[in-house]
């Protein structure tokens, strides 16, 4: 049986796999060759990659880089836009690292969406005072009555109806009662009783008093005649 050999891996090769479990530990890569980061670095995520960009002091990591962050703008804000950056690049003859179209990408939107959350408050805010400055208005129009009905109970005034309108009736008869027509009908009554009683005492006979014997009040017998 033919035995297929094994190539057994170099320290180059274990180191480098290594790093690439340990990729979230790396930070600052000092001077590690750029080969290495080469087949380490395209396995990092978009914030590990930033945090080793960042951490790195004094040494240029875009020749490597380059293209992983032109890989990730591409995922993040379309395959058009990423063409649009490469054709306004070339009509201005310019050329900018990718890790810097990315920041540059990330404040305009950061920007764009502070100009529309202030728009938004802004709206919301007059929305508000156009509602407060109606309220307002519609009080100095219509001025709240201190005899407002309230249905929800309380020690308000007019939460109490039966005693509203019992005051009102009591008003309304009291004016009723002092008006002229009610007067000079009352005044017609009180005349008519004193006439009636002043006629009742004057059709009496005279010497009719209560108590007296009945002989006074008896008709005297005719004188009989005598021949």
């Amino acid at each position: 049986m033919l035995r297929t050999k094994r190539k057994v891996p170099s320290l180059v090769d274990l180191c480098v796999s290594l790093a690439v479990e340990n990729v979230k530990y790396l930070g600052d890569v000092g001077e590690t060759d750029l080969h290495l980061l080469d087949r380490i670095l395209p396995h990092c995520t978009l914030d590990q990659l930033m945090h080793i960009e960042k951490s790195t002091v004094g040494r240029d990591l875009s020749s490597v880089t380059d293209k992983l962050w032109k890989t990730f703008y591409e995922k993040q804000f379309g395959e058009r836009s990423t063409d649009v950056v490469i054709q306004r690049m070339r009509q201005k003859k310019v050329a900018f690292r990718w890790l810097q179209l990315y920041e540059a990408k990330l404040k305009d939107i950061a920007e764009a969406e502070n100009k529309l959350a202030a728009r938004i408050r802004q709206l919301y805010k007059k929305e508000d005072d156009r509602k407060q400055s109606r309220q307002v208005r519609l009080c100095s129009k219509v001025p709240p009555s201190s005899n407002k009905r309230s249905f929800c109970g309380g020690n308000g005034p007019g939460y109490n109806l039966s005693n509203g309108k019992s005051n009102l009736m009591k008003k309304a008869k009291m004016d009723f009662l002092k008006s002229r027509e009610v007067q000079n009908i009352a005044a017609m009554k009180k005349n008519a009783l004193q006439r009636n009683s002043s006629s009742s005492s004057m059709m009496k006979p005279p010497g009719s008093f209560p108590g007296k014997s009945s002989a006074s009040t008896n008709p005297m017998k005719p004188l009989e005649r005598r021949f």
